[in-house]
């Protein structure tokens, strides 16, 4: 029994809490919600955009969060690359209620469904989905 239970093994904690704190058994009526097609805002001010854009392709989950310090606008979403990279917010007049919801607990991601690069400007559409 004490197997199973011991910490940082393959026992029955390191079933249940997983990789960083996370659950890797699926709860009952866990699914994703798509809510939203839109684009990434702000590209144009991210530094290093065109290097970056190599590396980004139609499929790749991004991590949303909240940056309610945004001098800019008090319901900012960050957007940022699985590897931890800055590619912008979600567009202001999408991000109210989005961010209250975020500010409640639920959790959001989204999904790079296309990229265009027009003159300096590398347009990246997006779906948004919320994890439930």
């Amino acid at each position: 029994m004490k197997d199973l239970i011991e910490l940082g093994g393959d026992g029955l904690l390191a079933l249940l809490h997983g990789k960083n704190g996370e659950s890797l058994i699926p709860k009952p009526f866990e699914r994703d919600i798509f809510l939203l097609d839109t684009h990434v805002a702000g590209t144009t001010h991210i530094e290093g955009i065109d290097e970056l854009e190599l590396y980004l392709k139609s499929g790749d989950r991004l991590n949303l969060f909240r940056e309610p310090d945004n001098p800019y606008d008090e319901f900012a979403i960050l957007i940022k690359t699985m590897d931890g990279v800055k590619i912008g917010y979600i567009p202001q007049k999408d991000n109210i209620i989005f961010a209250r919801l975020m500010d409640a607990g639920k959790l959001f991601w989204g999904k790079i469904t296309e990229k265009e690069k027009k003159g300096n400007w590398l347009r990246i559409k997006i779906q948004v989905f919320m994890h439930e």
